[in-house]
């Protein structure tokens, strides 16, 4: 591969040039390469000079100048230069980029792809919504950034397992629950004011009448079962919670756990049909009620007690996750004695340590920040390594239509659905711009973009490259040829116009892009490289007065080998992103 290889050729350079100074012994650091941000200032630019004059107590540009002049004979290198303290730029001979067509070519789908993680097992979990509704398009962006990241971590040679986890315990679902029993008893008539603060979907609706549908009248009941003569009406939340008493003393323990699992059931089985249309799917779906039924959320916190972590103060129990760096210390089991979500996730998270991974990644919405420094504080109490958890933030998308911004809220029930959104523009379409920035970034994503078929639109232009090239071969055949890799191989030669230099510049680039793009944890990286990619295939396929399919055979099998590699590295970085590589559009 071409870094290396130069990296490789610069150590001999700096070396010569230190021996030739008086300097012996001296010990390297890694030599970097980085690419100018103006490609005028070479193909690639070290710092190596700036990085040992100090330690040699020698000026960065004098030394820049040794190094230069060892370098001067190169075939690999057109010309090099000294450019501000002492950076110096390479600017690559033609012949030294097309090297890498043969290497994309015998690669084919493994281009690009690496062992930087020997094997490692990574768990990465993501999306996680609560059980209580459809995902919507802001749960959109979680599922494609942890899917694409997942994926840059295979091509790095990492084992990854994908996981959701389910908060299927704990009040929301108690909302969920009597959100459902009460639009079910109104299909008996029976009417009791629905609250404001319940869920209020017509996913509600559709699933009361399926409950109706699978279960009769079994869970049929009187208002005044659920409703209490005096109902704090001063407090919604009060009102709501008297509704959920009443109707777990209405049904009996079991019958409200049926009720409660038949929500539960319901819309885990629609997230994971909208997941699997958007191309996510997961390893393992663990939830939170196993950890209440072995026992994993009480042995938590009998352990973190029995270290001296806990205290209790009016009734309820508190960690003291101040003596961790956190602000303030946190419940973990209420003065009712039920458990709180914290203690949960203390639990879960002990449960992923025990599974033995090396590395944990949790991608959670933005809204979560002020969540990880105590959950960083319970697993420091628990004598495990905080190091091997990451926890990623990741915005909320905003969905806007005619420029005008469109509501998500589970709760009232006013928002865009994944699936919706995925049967509007396409899963490929969202898939790719859910990732064309920092994940933790904002993002404002536009429908009327993701839909129009322009070069504005960025997934619709890299495809549109891909596509091209697809035509090009077409048109091959029906002018009676047939593309010789052999020959176009052997005659890279005859690829002299700057921008094939240009492609060929940027296919080897694609895995230190990957590179790139697993340590930084920024699959946009890719969505990126394929933009610039695709406009580079695009510039050089509309070159005025110029033919890919030459006259000349050795010239243009040459441009049929270029074009091949640009498509394989289009198909490949697509793939990881989720993301299709239409042969026609």
């Amino acid at each position: 591969m071409l870094k290396p290889q130069l990296q490789a050729i610069l150590e001999l350079a700096v070396k010569a040039a230190l021996a030739n100074k008086g300097f012996e012994a001296v010990d390297l650091p890694e030599i970097r390469l980085d690419l100018p941000r103006n490609p005028e200032h070479g193909d690639f630019s070290t710092n190596i000079a700036m990085a040992l004059a100090p330690g040699l107590k020698t000026a960065p540009r004098e030394l820049a100048v040794e190094i230069v002049t060892q370098l001067e004979s190169n075939a690999l290198l057109e010309s090099v230069e000294i450019a501000g303290p002492g950076f110096i730029n390479l600017h690559l001979a033609t012949s030294a980029f097309m090297e890498v067509i043969a290497e994309v070519l015998e690669a084919g789908m493994d281009y690009g792809r690496s062992d930087i993680g020997n094997g490692k097992h990574i768990q990465i979990e993501y999306v996680s919504a609560n059980p209580t509704g459809p995902l919507h398009v802001g749960h959109g962006r979680g599922a494609a950034y942890g899917a694409a990241l997942a994926n840059i971590f295979v091509a790095a040679g990492y084992v990854v397992s994908r996981e959701y986890y389910v908060n299927d315990a704990g009040r929301q679902m108690d909302i969920l629950a009597i959100s459902l029993l009460l639009r079910y008893l109104e299909t008996f008539d029976v009417v009791i004011p629905f609250p404001a603060n319940a869920y209020q979907g017509d996913y509600i609706v559709a699933m009361a009448q399926r409950l109706r549908a699978n279960d009769g009248d079994k869970y049929c009941c009187s208002s005044t079962d659920l409703v209490s003569n005096d109902p704090p009406n001063a407090d919604p939340e009060a009102m709501l919670d008297a509704l959920i008493s009443g109707a777990k003393s209405a049904l009996g323990t079991a019958d409200y756990a049926s009720v409660h699992r038949f929500a539960r059931d319901e819309i885990l089985a629609g997230i994971g049909h909208d997941l699997e249309k958007f191309g996510v799917e997961f390893d393992n779906w663990f939830t939170e009620s196993t950890l209440a039924e072995n026992g994993g959320i009480d042995g938590a916190v009998t352990a973190l007690a029995a270290a001296g972590h806990v205290y209790t103060n009016d009734g309820a129990k508190w960690f003291k996750s101040t003596a961790f760096g956190d602000e303030k210390d946190r419940v973990v089991v209420r003065d009712n004695g039920l458990a709180t979500y914290f203690a949960s996730d203390i639990a879960y998270h002990a449960d992923k340590y025990r599974r033995g991974f090396d590395h944990l990644i949790n991608i959670w919405g933005a809204d979560h920040h002020g969540y990880i420094a105590r959950v960083k504080a319970a697993i420091e109490a628990m004598d495990l390594d905080p190091s091997r958890l990451e926890i990623l933030l990741v915005q909320f998308a905003v969905l806007f239509r005619n420029g005008e911004k469109m509501p998500m809220s589970t709760r009232s029930g006013e928002f865009v659905t994944l699936a919706e959104l995925v049967s509007e523009v396409g899963r490929d379409a969202a898939r790719f711009l859910y990732i064309t920035r920092r994940s933790d970034q904002h993002l404002d994503f536009d429908l009327d973009l993701a839909k129009s078929q322009s070069n504005d639109n960025p997934v619709y232009y890299v495809q549109y490259a891909h596509a091209r090239i697809c035509s090009v071969m077409a048109q091959l055949t029906g002018k009676g040829y047939v593309a010789d890799i052999p020959m176009g191989l052997a005659s890279t030669a005859e690829l002299t116009i700057p921008k094939e230099k240009q492609l060929a510049a940027q296919l080897s680039r694609y895995p230190d892009v990957i590179d790139s793009a697993v340590r930084n944890r920024e699959p946009h990286q890719i969505t990126t490289f394929l933009r610039e990619l695709a406009a580079d295939f695009h510039g050089y396929y509309n070159i005025k007065n110029f033919r890919i399919i030459a006259d000349d055979k050795a010239q243009r099998n040459a441009r049929l080998v270029l074009i091949l590699a640009v498509k394989q590295v289009l198909v490949n970085g697509l793939g990881l992103l989720g993301v299709s590589a239409p042969e026609a559009m």
